[in-house]
């Protein structure tokens, strides 16, 4: 269960977000307070996984309060609460390390569900740095000292994956590869950044103009969902044809939600007109992100 920290000056958000958040059954408040200076102190006691944090606040405001925290260690994820709708605080506040902001007044739905992609999310990282501590024990036990190996592109890490998955000739394979070079060259930590940003990080490759940066982000979104659907496909056939395939069993659990692998796997066998499948594209490219970047380690 997560555990939360909540820091406002108004006694009544704090109250009402402590309520949302224990009866609705999202995780357990382990700190409270009334300022920054105070969150400050409170949030490095109880070290909870996610902080609800106020914008503006008297003595130290909330986007101070977080820099000040990461500066000592602190790791905990942040949303942002306030009244204010200006755009450039906003984005400080986004550029600070806040991962959602809500709206006040407070409304009770909008919490609950900004609280629960909140959740979803810490247990996607919790999974991924449990997958990277496994490739990175396999890592160690497949290095052989006596034959150092030459150091590989990123291109050329991706490529054999992405043709295991059998998408390496799907057009977005290549929009996938320019966003693990793009992640490997400028991001740092388990996590990565909104889907968005990364569709438009592809689309600025193709050298557009930046007034068609959106349009092309819309385009490379709609090609990496065809490559991941291929993806799955590929994959549930081959755990078809024999489960212990080390393909299949491999990435069938590592880059796709177990239900969608065997939703895919019955359309196939039983010659089911193909649904509009749901697939994790985050967890794909987080996935890969974390086993190019592994390999890269282990090729150093």
């Amino acid at each position: 269960m997560l555990s939360f920290g909540i820091v406002d000056d108004d006694a009544v958000s704090r109250l009402m977000l402590h309520k949302i958040i224990e009866k609705g059954g999202l995780g357990e408040v382990v700190g409270t307070a009334g300022s920054g200076s105070e969150g400050e102190r409170v949030l490095l006691e109880t070290t909870p996984d996610v902080v609800v944090i106020d914008l503006l606040m008297p003595d130290q405001d909330g986007i101070e309060t977080i820099i000040r925290l990461k500066e000592q260690g602190f790791q905990g994820k942040y949303v942002m609460i306030s009244q204010i709708e200006n755009k450039e605080m906003i984005g400080k506040a986004y550029q600070a390390g806040v991962e959602y902001y809500i709206q006040k007044p407070i409304n009770k739905i909008e919490v609950e569900a900004v609280l629960s992609k909140v959740n979803e999310q810490w247990k996607i990282s919790r999974s991924l740095k449990e997958i990277q501590d496994s490739l990175t024990k396999l890592s160690l036990l497949n290095l052989s000292p006596e034959s150092p190996r030459k150091k590989r592109s990123v291109r050329e890490i991706v490529q054999p994956i992405l043709m295991d998955m059998g998408i390496v000739g799907e057009s977005g394979s290549r929009d996938v590869t320019d966003i693990i070079e793009h992640l490997t060259k400028h991001h740092r930590g388990d996590g990565i950044p909104p889907l968005k940003e990364l569709y438009e990080t592809a689309a600025r490759c193709h050298k557009l103009q930046e007034a068609d940066v959106e349009k092309e982000g819309k385009a490379v979104e709609q090609r990496i969902r065809r490559a991941v659907m291929a993806a799955l496909a590929h994959i549930a056939s081959i755990g078809l044809t024999d489960y212990s395939n080390p393909k299949f069993e491999h990435y069938a659990p590592l880059y796709f939600e177990f239900q969608d692998v065997r939703l895919k796997m019955k359309e196939i066998d039983e010659n089911l007109k193909s649904e509009k499948s749901k697939i994790n594209i985050k967890k794909f490219l987080q996935v890969l992100y974390l086993e190019v970047t592994d390999k890269m380690r282990s090729e150093h």
